[in-house]
C-alpha cells in the first residue's frame, strides 16, 4: 500500500475514534498491528500529531463556549471554567512529562490494548446502569476537574482505555450530565493533545538536528488534515447523540471488539 494511502487510512481511523469513547490510540495501534502487511507501524509522533488534528477540529463545534472564553474572560464564571480546564490540563501535563522523561512508550502488542478496551466497556455498562435516570448537574466542580486530569493520565498509560471514555466515565460517576461531561472532556483534550503534539515535534526537531530519526512532514500533515476533517463530522454527530442517548452502545462495542480480538489472538 502506498504511504499516502496508509496515512489517509490511519487519519480516518483517528478521526472516527478520537472522541468516541472507544480509544483512538487503541484503534490506531490495533489497526497497524493487525494489518502490518499493508499499514506499517507509525511513530509516536505521528500518532500524537494526528490526534492533535482531530482535537482542533472540535473547536468550531463549541461556538458559545469559545465566545465566552474569548470575550467574557473577565467574568467570574468564565474564569472559574478556565481555571478548571487549566487544572485538569496541569495534572495531565505534569504526569505526562514524568512518563515521557522516564522513557514510557506505547505497547507493541495487542494484549494490553484489548484488556483496556474490555474493562472500559464493562465499566460503561456498570456506570450507565448505576447512574440510570438519577438527577444530574451541568456544573463542573473542582473534584470533576481533578479526576478528568487523572483520567487522561490513565488513558495515556493504558491505550485502549480511551481518553474521552475514561474522563466521561469519571464525570458521570460524579453526577455530571452526559452533554456537560462530553463537552468538558473534549475541551480539556484540546490543550492536552496540542501540548503533547508540540512536545513531540520539538523533540523530533532536536533529534533531527543531532542526526537522529527523521519524520516525513508531508505525510504527517496529510494525516493531520484527514483526521481533522473526519473528526469534525463525527463529533458533530456525537454531540447530538448524547442529548438523548446513553453511552451503553459504546460499552457493548468495546466488549464485542475486545472479544473478537481475543479470539483472533487465540487462533
Amino acid at each position: 500500500m502506498p504511504d499516502w494511502l496508509s496515512v489517509i487510512t490511519l487519519g480516518i481511523v483517528e478521526g472516527i475514534t478520537e472522541f468516541l469513547p472507544i480509544s483512538s490510540t487503541g484503534h490506531l495501534l490495533l489497526t497497524q498491528l493487525l494489518f502490518s502487511r499493508w499499514l506499517p507501524m507509525q511513530s509516536d509522533l505521528f500518532n500524537v500529531v494526528i490526534q492533535s488534528g482531530a482535537v482542533l477540529a472540535v473547536l468550531p463545534l463549541f461556538p458559545d463556549r469559545l465566545k465566552q472564553v474569548c470575550f467574557s474572560w473577565q467574568e467570574r464564571q468564565t474564569q472559574d471554567f478556565i481555571l478548571k480546564v487549566g487544572l485538569a490540563f496541569f495534572i495531565t501535563g505534569v504526569g505526562g512529562f514524568f512518563l515521557e522523561e522516564n522513557g514510557f512508550t506505547l505497547p507493541d502488542t495487542a494484549g494490553p490494548i484489548v484488556g483496556a478496551l474490555l474493562v472500559g466497556g464493562i465499566l460503561f455498562l456498570l456506570v450507565e446502569r448505576s447512574v440510570g435516570s438519577q438527577p444530574t448537574s451541568s456544573e463542573i466542580t473542582w473534584k470533576i476537574a481533578i479526576l478528568v486530569g487523572i483520567g487522561q493520565l490513565v488513558a495515556a498509560v493504558f491505550p485502549g482505555a480511551s481518553r474521552s471514555g475514561t474522563t466521561i466515565l469519571m464525570a458521570l460517576v460524579l453526577g455530571l450530565s452526559r452533554p456537560a461531561a462530553t463537552e468538558f472532556s473534549f475541551l480539556v483534550g484540546v490543550p492536552t493533545m496540542l501540548a503533547a503534539g508540540g512536545y513531540k515535534i520539538l523533540k523530533e526537531l532536536a533529534d533531527k538536528a543531532n542526526g537522529g530519526a527523521q519524520e516525513d512532514w508531508g505525510l504527517l500533515a496529510l494525516g493531520f488534515l484527514v483526521s481533522a476533517v473526519v473528526s469534525f463530522a463525527v463529533v458533530k454527530w456525537l454531540l447530538a447523540y448524547v442529548q438523548t442517548h446513553t453511552f451503553v452502545v459504546f460499552g457493548w462495542y468495546r466488549i464485542g471488539l475486545s472479544l473478537v480480538m481475543l479470539l483472533f489472538m487465540a487462533f
